[in-house]
């Protein structure tokens, strides 16, 4: 199997909607992204960045209370769709099955935040993005859209073999590969 990865510290909420956008030069229909960070790290942030890049229509939000939204292209846009998936309240693969996301997954790109150990059966390709954010002592609470964010790239398998990661996240921060 092939994987590629790449890392990058995001100094701020911008910076990671930035990454997200870079991104969405190389998705196409049929990537899932599987967004994997703690409570506050960026993975909403992150998907606004990419549907904006995409030109998606509506607003991309947070679906965690209704775990799937569907985002169709922009008039006159040539791009694909978003499927945007908030996996937390997940149970299980029957919970994640029943949402039918391979049914709208050749269609789209697929983001799936918390879907780490869920969601792999998708696709042998995937891109994986870690995002992880200061906690406690480290992070400013008068500034809660700032602090540096780490964020974590790995593609994973043929899709991702030819697709320069490092040199994709190159100029969002100090990154490494």
């Amino acid at each position: 199997m092939v994987v590629t990865t790449a890392t990058v510290d995001l100094g701020s909420a911008e910076a990671t909607r930035a990454l997200g956008a870079a991104l969405a030069g190389v998705l196409r229909a049929g990537d899932l992204v599987v967004l994997t960070g703690d409570l506050g790290a960026g993975k909403t942030t992150f998907t606004q960045g990419l549907g904006a890049a995409l030109g998606v229509r509506g607003h991309v939000s947070s679906p965690t209370f209704i775990v799937a939204r569907e985002h169709a292209p922009a008039v006159g846009s040539a791009g694909p769709g978003l499927v945007h998936v908030d996996a937390y309240r997940l149970g299980d693969l029957g919970e994640l099955d029943a949402l039918d996301l391979d049914s709208s997954l050749e269609d789209s790109v697929t983001v799936v935040e918390w879907g780490r150990g869920l969601v792999e059966a998708l696709s042998d390709d995937r891109l994986e993005v870690e995002l992880v954010r200061p906690r406690g002592g480290d992070l400013d609470l008068d500034d809660p859209e700032g602090g540096v964010r780490h964020a974590t790239l790995r593609g994973v398998g043929d899709r991702w073999a030819s697709v320069d990661l490092g040199a994709l996240v190159a100029g969002l921060g100090p990154a490494e590969t």
